[in-house]
């Protein structure tokens, strides 16, 4: 299958920017593999999978893959035995810690709200 029919992105088939970043930010954990790669210090995929234990491997290691071909994470291979790899937000990925902020703020304010009905 040819690469633009897999990477939905590349598609040109949006009517709306905004299309996109949904596009690229979907799944259950997007967010939580960009919010805990927020503090800018390289995580191990072991070290992933300690802070979010209900994700499986296939899965992490698919969506980080998925972030990467996005441009928002970087992959950094150390030529050891074993390999060890590191993960870390790109220049575009951390544009994207404000917005979290926002839309944690946002979350907090909305339970809150919710609590007292």
């Amino acid at each position: 299958m040819p690469e633009d029919r897999t990477h939905k992105v590349s598609c040109n088939s949006f009517t709306y920017e905004l299309e996109v970043a949904f596009e690229i930010l979907s799944g259950k954990w997007v967010p939580l593999i960009i919010w805990h790669l927020a503090d800018g210090e390289p995580k191990r995929f072991g070290e992933m999978r300690r802070l979010m234990p209900k994700i499986t491997q296939k899965m992490l290691t698919q969506q980080l893959r998925s972030l990467e071909k996005s441009g928002l994470v970087n992959r950094k291979v150390y030529q050891e035995a074993p390999p060890a790899v590191e993960y870390s937000l790109t220049e575009m990925g951390l544009k994207l810690i404000p917005i979290f902020e926002n839309v944690n703020g946002w979350a907090e304010e909305y339970l809150e709200k919710r609590k007292d009905k």
